[in-house]
């Protein structure tokens, strides 16, 4: 038989797919490596899907609301919008799908930063798009220039930051719209846990599109929502191409049941922040190690070993003695600004105290030059 990956297409032939965080299924791992929420999701959740489904699962022989409908309601209510200005999508993943789907093309470049979410390229190489990446510096100052000269039609930006957890303020971003001809599409993943939101920025800024997921903040990664607010015509388009019923019945159940509990999520969100400020003084006061200044539930430090060293080679040090001993985290060794750090998810106190006390134990095999 003759090679089957010979009949797609050219450019999906050379393609590289999007590589995720290591999912192991057994357990005993302390799981620091995909930015998970560490605590539960609302109970309003749990008593929704319980009464959705029902005691034979009928609800589910029908399809879900192909809009999404009430989930763009909860939405525009927790934002204060407008059902006009919401697109639901099966995780954010979805949403950036749809927007690289409508506006990437051959014609017109499609512009992003680097480091940032690595799923962007994939995407644009899917629509066989051509890309325009910008570099941070390690300073991670925002490129407002270059972005400014960009002759991108539409661009992401990660705030915060993927992978180093820095946030950019509306100041910043404004600027960016004031001189950007395209569609900026702000990605706030994390934006829960950060000071500020692009979304004030909406009402005045009709080329902003800004992308929300419930898969941190509000502990439903394993759901898959995210949503898009933009103005309405930019949703319009988004709803032309998107998939009739992607977001599934009891996705979107959930979605709304987690949406209506907003003061639960505080609580969450004030606890990871705590954690996280708390671990970063670990890093960077006790430790002395450079970790930039997280907006996220992500921390990205730079490991030093015993000898006081860093560099590519030490976080791969670190990186396999915490996964040796189940303890994992995050590896980005393709770009030379995060090659040399590594990426820790915020988990429980119990949680960070396995990680320090691993760490601890690696400067002491460091320190002896000890196998690991």
């Amino acid at each position: 038989m003759s090679d089957l990956s010979s009949l797609a297409l050219t450019h999906v032939a050379k393609l590289h797919a999007y590589t995720p965080g290591l999912q192991p299924t057994e357990a005993g791992w302390v799981k620091l490596n995909t930015n998970e929420c560490p605590y539960p999701p609302s109970p309003r959740v749990a008593e929704a899907l319980h009464e959705a489904i029902g005691p034979d699962a009928a609800a589910l022989r029908l399809y879900p609301n192909p809009a999404s409908t009430p989930v763009r309601a909860a939405v525009a209510r927790l934002h204060g919008l407008t059902e006009a200005d919401v697109c639901i999508g099966n995780g954010s993943d979805d949403i950036l799908n749809l927007l690289i789907r409508a506006y990437c093309g051959g014609e017109a470049a499609t512009g992003f930063t680097l480091p940032s979410y690595s799923l962007y390229p994939v995407l644009i190489g899917i629509q066989d798009g051509r890309m325009e990446a910008i570099e941070f510096d390690r300073s991670m100052r925002l490129p407002i220039d270059k972005i400014a000269a960009s002759a991108a039609r539409i661009f992401f930006l990660t705030s915060p930051n993927a992978p180093t957890g820095v946030g950019f303020g509306n100041a910043q971003i404004a600027q960016v719209l004031a001189s950007f001809d395209g569609l900026l599409v702000v990605d706030e993943a994390y934006a829960p846990f950060a000071e500020e939101s692009a979304i004030a920025l909406l009402a005045a800024h009709p080329r902003l599109v800004v992308v929300r997921t419930l898969s941190k903040a509000f502990a439903l990664a394993g759901i898959r929502v995210g949503y898009a607010l933009a103005h309405p015509s930019v949703i319009e388009v988004l709803d032309r191409v998107r998939d009739s019923y992607n977001v599934n019945r009891l996705s979107q159940v959930a979605a709304v049941a987690a949406l209506g509990d907003p003061s639960y999520y505080d609580g969450i969100i004030a606890r990871v922040k705590a954690t996280r400020t708390a671990a970063v003084a670990d890093f960077a006061e006790r430790r002395g190690w450079f970790t930039y200044p997280s907006q996220a539930n992500f921390i990205f430090t730079e490991p030093k070993n015993a000898r006081g060293e860093s560099g590519a080679a030490v976080a791969r040090s670190a990186y396999d003695f915490l996964c040796a001993r189940q303890v994992l985290v995050r590896l980005f060794p393709s770009h030379a600004l995060t090659a040399s750090f590594l990426r820790i998810s915020v988990g429980t106190d119990a949680e960070m105290r396995v990680l320090t006390d691993t760490l601890d134990a690696w400067l002491v095999r460091t320190a002896h030059n000890l196998p690991q």
